[in-house]
């Protein structure tokens, strides 16, 4: 079993059902593929310090094959940047993911996002299933022995 690390913003309701909806689909397609959504391992911390979460964060990341980073918003996440800069540094293989349509700098981000990253998708018109055959294509380009149903 392979294990992605979903890094992505996760303080409104909106971005939690996304986060949920993508790991879920992503499972569904892929039994094999076991999803660590950050958010669902905060709720074990709520009544600790909060830097259980970052360390948890952390450990989570040192343990997943693959970190896929949900790059979206007019300016992407702290955390989620933090999340990449740390995998950047750890060798990791990451998939930058982008729906939103706002465009400036680098497809709407600071440039030193995208590039951290091995493969940056961007897709304005992207649906769960398009993204959750993107996370597994990538899966299975960076890792070996996986075979694709």
């Amino acid at each position: 079993m392979s294990t992605i690390y979903l890094a992505g913003p996760l303080f409104t309701i909106a971005e939690r059902e996304f986060n949920s909806r993508l790991a879920e689909a992503i499972h569904k397609k892929r039994n094999d593929l076991f999803v660590i959504l950050p958010q669902e391992n905060a709720v074990k911390f709520k009544d600790c310090n909060k830097k259980d979460i970052f360390e948890d964060c952390i450990d989570s990341i040192n343990k997943a094959d693959i970190i896929v980073v949900l790059l979206e918003g007019a300016d992407a996440d702290s955390g989620t940047s933090v999340e990449l800069g740390y995998a950047f540094c750890k060798g990791k293989a990451i998939l930058g993911i982008r729906t939103d349509f706002r465009i400036s700098e680098e497809q709407g981000l600071n440039l030193m996002l995208p590039f951290s990253c091995d493969e940056f998708y961007l897709d304005t018109s992207a649906t769960i299933d398009s993204l959750v055959d993107k996370v597994i294509d990538f899966t299975d380009s960076k890792i070996n022995g996986l075979i694709r149903d």
